[in-house]
């Protein structure tokens, strides 16, 4: 659901007013096995393809049926020469640039989470180097404290599902750390403020980086092993990490 546009909690339990389908099953074949990621028309796919006994190629497909869920940057249909805004992705041609990027990036980002499973990254390591103070436009930015409240609740909200594919803006991230409205537009112009220091802060240690023409920020790889990492190790009970070191 993260990589293909729908908004999924940290606990990643599907949401009870989602009512579509979810479904993901394995086929094997003659020729190698097939691993697919089906929400509701649209699906990510891994396909073990030319295998031998001497190797084979593992293929990643996105397929996409149902734009409904995604977005492009485009000027209004009644004014082609307006201004640009993320606007729903139309089934013509039109977006089909578009619609072959989501395929794609949703198709990349799959691989990169598979990737950062299997990383031989220690903890450690992304720790100390997030424990560093950084330099960004030649302004020192502070190190992380990953398991410090604030911090842990930055990683964890830029790492949500539903950024995934078309990135995490100031204004989110302000809602989903402030309970409350602001009540007055001196504290709206506060906690902007307070939302573009932290995401400088990420964006100088090389967590995230800008979306070209956008205000949306994205994780880098570095961003996604590292949260991976770290979300994982405090979702871990101790019994699991004991093992793991074992």
């Amino acid at each position: 659901m993260r990589f293909l546009g729908r908004r999924l909690p940290l606990s990643g339990q599907i949401p009870t007013r989602f009512s579509g389908q979810v479904v993901s099953d394995l086929h094997a074949r003659q020729e190698g096995v097939r691993v697919k990621h089906r929400l509701n028309s649209n699906s990510v796919k891994l396909y073990d393809k030319a295998f031998t006994i001497v190797g084979n190629v593992l293929r990643a497909e996105g397929t996409i049926n149902d734009v409904s869920d995604f977005r492009v940057f485009r000027p209004k249909e009644s004014d082609p020469s307006g201004e640009l805004a993320w606007r729903p992705l139309r089934r013509g041609i039109a977006d089909l640039h578009r619609r072959a990027e989501v395929g794609r990036r949703a198709t990349e980002r799959y691989l990169d989470a598979l990737a950062s499973v299997d990383q031989d990254t220690t903890l450690h390591e992304v720790l100390r180097r997030l424990g560093q103070p950084q330099y960004w436009h030649g302004r020192r930015v502070r190190a992380l404290s990953p398991f410090a409240p604030d911090d842990r609740q930055l990683l964890q909200t830029v790492s949500r599902g539903e950024f995934t594919l078309n990135g995490i803006r100031n204004r989110a991230l302000q809602r989903l750390c402030f309970a409350d409205p602001p009540a007055t537009p001196a504290e709206a112009r506060r906690r902007s403020a307070w939302a573009s220091r932290k995401l400088r802060l990420l964006r100088a240690h090389g967590l995230i980086y800008k979306i070209t023409h956008t205000h949306r920020y994205q994780l880098t790889k570095a961003g996604r092993i590292a949260t991976t990492a770290i979300l994982t190790a405090l979702r871990s009970t101790i019994r699991q990490l004991t093992a793991a070191a074992a």
